[in-house]
């Protein structure tokens, strides 16, 4: 059975023709299961919506232009148009041929440009390493009422029998092999070995910009292709097929996502970000707890034609701009001020002062750290029209003692049925993913335990191996910091960018002392440590990034260094919220950890016993 893209949900299924409803159901039941097939998606630069995508690892790439033209409709073709009959009189139409051609031509020539994909030697030097080939499927129209339609000189000029598949031909008993050979006779030529997945991968990469893992800084790749010159990167990175269904196939209505750290739940919730904005009457809000998170997102959003659509924020920033806007004599000061304000938006809400249903869409990244009075006021938010809501969490990153001990129904998300969990991680190498789980089952053992609402989903590794984290015990904290700049300029020395390098630090007070030590080695760095410069945060600047372990969720970085550990874990009434804590900074590193500590504690014995290697 194939895999097609988006799945045939009821909500897909409505924005097809019955002809390529019928047609997706016989691709799907009558291939076998190494079959990746897509139903309109962007093809190449161009942009351009063939209605299929085929492609098969032996076999090759397939585009297919669907037409449930009826025999009496087709008044007159030729190689470049045909003339139709309709409700509205005659019109002219391309040839469906000659536009699965130009798709097919627009396609190979993004691939084979690309050294991974096109033959380096031989005979077909610089072609696509896997065969293609283009065709058009006739829904309506049998083969006998086909070939009964001209003379067959005419008819393999302008629609060649080899490159169409008839009514006939597709039906609920078509034998699977009989199919497959109508297919695959759409093909000039078959050479070239089977594809790899790193390869399959490669040509995922092309035909579709909006699957890709971006680099760092870089949450939404460009796809201005037009504009400027394209690097491929030496190793491509894109959804898996899980995210790659997942993020296709999200209809409308609420939607869940329960995810593992480095599960791929931002990129999905960037995907959607694009996907709702280009058909979006009232802006797309995008929240999150996480100030310099929040920042992050924001930054990235600038250079985009999403910017004026989408509408990036952290909640209590969000709260603060709605009572700006519509209630402005409301004014708080002091260290409740944030709390102040949640519960006059609130009131605000109620009293009809805040209007509700602001936007389309209201989307909630890393939502375990939200309060339930939040999620009820940010529901009333969504308008009831459009009524849709993506909510992603992970109970394992619950560090505000806000874990999900309550139904989300309680709180107007409507979730039954319609929540996906996550469970493979793609950010961390094995190791890093081993260390970080290993370290946080010790501390927060029974939250493991399914009985409860907010039980924890042990994570897949996915990711590559690499080396194992490095845990150090120094003297003091000055120690600590002299041997955080040590490694940070042993990476830069690499080839690192400075930019995807974290250093996060357990207590406010280490941070001003770290700071110190990166002025005197001239280490370029941003140091987030209050509101407006976890505001400011861009991640686009070549900079190392300073803040706390807190302000770390959501991000990663090809490096990361946790300095003074050992001041967590003291106070025995929040173990267990420490201990995640730690986890949420461990799992920010995708290749590299180090952690430090100047104490010796519970924590600090632990990391020193899991096996770990030489600085």
């Amino acid at each position: 059975m194939a895999t097609i893209f988006p799945e045939l949900t009821k909500s897909t299924r409505s924005r097809m023709t019955p002809g390529e409803r019928r047609f997706a159901e016989r691709l799907k039941m009558l291939l076998e299961d190494d079959y990746l097939v897509w139903h309109e998606p962007p093809a190449g630069t161009m942009r351009r919506y063939p209605d299929f995508v085929v492609l098969h690892p032996s076999r090759g790439l397939l585009l297919l232009e669907v037409k449930d033209w009826r025999p009496d409709t087709i008044r007159a073709i030729n190689t470049k148009s045909v003339e139709l009959l309709t409700a509205q009189g005659l019109v002219t139409k391309p040839n469906p041929l000659e536009q699965a051609r130009q798709y097919a031509y627009n396609i190979v020539n993004k691939l084979k440009a690309d050294p991974a994909l096109s033959v380096p030697e031989g005979q077909y030097r610089g072609n696509l390493i896997c065969p293609y080939g283009f065709g058009v499927v006739l829904t309506n129209i049998t083969r006998r009422r086909f070939e009964a339609m001209g003379e067959e000189a005419l008819r393999e000029t302008v629609l060649p029998g080899r490159r169409l598949i008839c009514k006939d031909e597709m039906t609920s008993s078509t034998d699977p092999e009989a199919f497959q050979e109508r297919l695959w006779g759409m093909f000039d030529h078959a050479f070239g070995d089977r594809l790899t997945k790193p390869q399959i991968d490669q040509i995922r990469y092309h035909l579709f910009p909006e699957i890709r893992v971006s680099a760092p800084g870089e949450l939404f790749p460009g796809d201005d292709e037009e504009t400027t010159e394209e690097t491929i990167p030496d190793i491509v990175r894109v959804l898996d097929l899980q995210q790659e269904q997942l993020a296709r196939s999200l209809g409308g209505g609420h939607r869940v996502i329960h995810g593992v750290a480095g599960s791929g739940k931002t990129l999905i919730l960037g995907y959607r970000c694009r996907q709702l904005a280009q058909a979006a009457t009232k802006p797309v809000l995008v929240l999150c707890y996480n100030i310099v998170m929040a920042s992050k997102l924001r930054s990235l959003l600038q250079d985009r034609e999403l910017s004026g659509k989408v509408e990036v924020a952290h909640f209590h920033g969000w709260c603060a701009q709605q009572l700006q806007y519509y209630c402005p004599d409301l004014q708080f000061n002091g260290d409740d001020a944030w709390k102040h304000r949640v519960e006059a938006v609130i009131d605000a809400v109620d009293k009809g002062w805040i209007p509700r249903a602001q936007y389309d869409a209201v989307m909630i990244d890393e939502g375990q750290d939200f309060a339930p009075e939040w999620l009820r006021l940010i529901t009333q938010m969504i308008d009831p029209k459009s009524d849709s809501l993506l909510f992603l969490y992970d109970d394992a990153q619950s560090i505000y003692s806000r874990s999900l001990g309550f139904s989300l129904s309680s709180v107007g998300i409507k979730a039954k049925g319609r929540t996906t969990i996550l469970k493979v991680n793609y950010r961390n190498s094995r190791e890093i993913l081993t260390f970080a789980r290993d370290f946080l089952e010790q501390f927060a053992g029974d939250a493991s335990s399914q009985d409860k609402p907010n039980a924890l989903i042990d994570p897949q590794a996915c990711g590559v191996s690499g080396p194992k984290p490095i845990v150090r015990k120094k003297r003091s904290f000055d120690d600590e910091a002299a041997f955080a700049a040590k490694c940070i300029a042993k990476w830069r020395k690499n080839g690192i960018a400075l930019n995807d390098i974290g250093v996060f630090y357990a207590k406010k007070w280490q941070g001003r002392k770290l700071i110190e030590k990166l002025n005197n080695d001239r280490i370029p760095y941003y140091w987030a440590q209050q509101g407006p410069s976890k505001a400011k945060y861009d991640a686009r600047e070549n900079k190392v990034l300073l803040t706390t372990i807190h302000s770390a969720k959501g991000l990663e970085f090809s490096r990361v260094i946790l300095i003074g550990v050992g001041d967590l874990g003291e106070n025995p009434d929040r173990v267990e919220a420490d201990a995640r804590l730690l986890y949420v900074g461990m799992t920010r590193a995708r290749e590299g950890l180090v952690v430090s500590a100047s104490k010796k504690t519970p924590f600090v014995e632990a990391l020193l016993e899991q096996p770990t290697r030489a600085a």
